[in-house]
């Protein structure tokens, strides 16, 4: 079995899309792969209340509980990683993870962690991506799934979608533009990874 996590930090629409498009298309059941658990950093998330509906488990480790100790960051990634390594996972699936993740969590899942960022990597790593797009005046947009490695949005790339950046644009309607374009190459990239004989 190709066990899946998904970690998220609010609502949770990409993770959604992705168990929506497995149900749909069938590529758990075609690859042998099961989505086992969403977990959030948060717990308000509404998209934990989204996963339960598809009948997956989910599990909150929040990062708020490891302030006083010495490396907060380091102290919340052994937990969350001790949490994830119960699913022995093919692999970890970033939806919306507002952390950045410590070398030692990504070291750990080498070749196993990919992301979706909203911008053509390389161009606009970090946030405010949107703004950033319309205030260079791109003429494109887009989004990418990409493998993590230490450096912040400069993994591998596995998949990108392009939008185009109209005039009166703003980071919202941008941002929404880009949005429905990672609903669709998100759980296509999965499905492909799947398929492969080994996901490194």
């Amino acid at each position: 079995m190709k066990k899946i996590v998904i970690l998220i930090s609010g609502g949770g629409s990409n993770m959604q899309a992705i168990l929506k498009s497995s149900k749909e298309r069938g590529w758990c059941e075609r690859f042998n792969a099961e989505v086992t658990c969403v977990i959030s950093n948060t717990e308000d998330a509404k998209g934990l209340q989204i996963a339960k509906d598809f009948g997956v488990d989910t599990c909150v480790v929040a990062h708020t509980n490891y302030k006083s100790e010495e490396n907060p960051r380091l102290a919340f990634d052994q937990e969350l990683i001790k949490v994830i390594d119960q699913h022995t996972p093919y692999l970890v699936v970033l939806a919306g993870f507002m952390r950045i993740l410590t070398p030692h969590f990504v070291e750990h899942y080498a070749g196993r962690l990919i992301n979706i960022h909203p911008s053509l990597l390389p161009a606009f790593t970090g946030l405010h991506t949107h703004a950033r797009a319309i205030e260079m005046g791109c003429k494109f947009a887009g989004v990418t799934v990409h493998r993590v490695t230490a450096e912040l949005d400069h993994g591998p790339i596995l998949d990108q979608a392009i939008v185009p950046v109209l005039a009166g644009d703003t980071a919202q309607t941008l941002a929404a533009r880009v949005l429905s374009q990672e609903h669709i190459i998100y759980p296509k990239a999965i499905e492909r990874l799947l398929g492969l004989e080994n996901v490194q």
